[in-house]
């Protein structure tokens, strides 16, 4: 299983992972509240720039920074470009940007938070469920993956558009099936791994 985390002593590292789980849900129940206007703009701009500062502070380096904001590249010029063609540029800059941020959050947090920490905050918090026959160690198992997957999908649509470049394509819909294939391969690598260890 593919997994970002780097071990580090960084005051994000030592946050407790429950805190940076609230902050990341709080943070995107924010930001869709946030309008289409040009200050928002501005304000969400600021918060990915913030959120990128959180990087360098937390001890992961400029090189951290760059290869998430590197994987990020063709979703900001692709979702950015349709959104300005579609609901103007306003709407394409706010929305563009707090999905960013909410990206880079999510990789600040899979990559100072060990999965294990994850699942056993989410298994926590839905432990009450457990009365309505609900497994919180499953559920807090598939929470955890979908959060760690962000990431590691980003990586995979930076390769293919490499692979891409390099064989003279251009930027279009046949992106979507080699990512596809390798989404597919990786679910499967994970699956295979989880059924080893008796979690299938």
């Amino acid at each position: 299983m593919i997994s970002l985390y780097r071990p580090g002593s960084g005051f994000l590292h030592r946050t407790p992972a429950g805190v940076k789980l609230a902050l990341l849900a709080l943070s995107a129940f924010s930001f869709s509240f946030v309008p289409a206007t040009q200050g928002a703009g501005i304000a969400v701009g600021g918060a990915a720039a913030a959120i990128s500062a959180l990087f360098l502070l937390g001890g992961l380096g400029a090189r951290a920074l760059g290869e998430a904001w590197w994987r990020l590249r063709w979703l900001v010029l692709i979702l950015g470009a349709t959104l300005v063609v579609f609901v103007g540029i306003p709407a394409a800059i706010v929305n563009t940007g707090r999905l960013v941020a909410l990206v880079l959050l999510a990789e600040l947090l899979t990559r100072t938070t060990s999965t294990s920490e994850l699942m056993a905050v989410i298994a926590w918090l839905l432990r009450p469920l457990r009365r309505l026959g609900v497994n919180p160690e499953a559920v807090a198992l598939v929470l955890s993956l979908t959060l760690t997957m962000v990431p590691v999908v980003g990586g995979f649509v930076r390769r293919v558009r490499e692979a891409q470049e390099a064989r003279g394509v251009r930027l279009g819909p046949r992106m979507a099936v080699p990512l596809l294939v390798r989404t597919l391969r990786h679910a499967d690598a994970v699956g295979e791994a989880l059924a080893a260890r008796g979690l299938d």
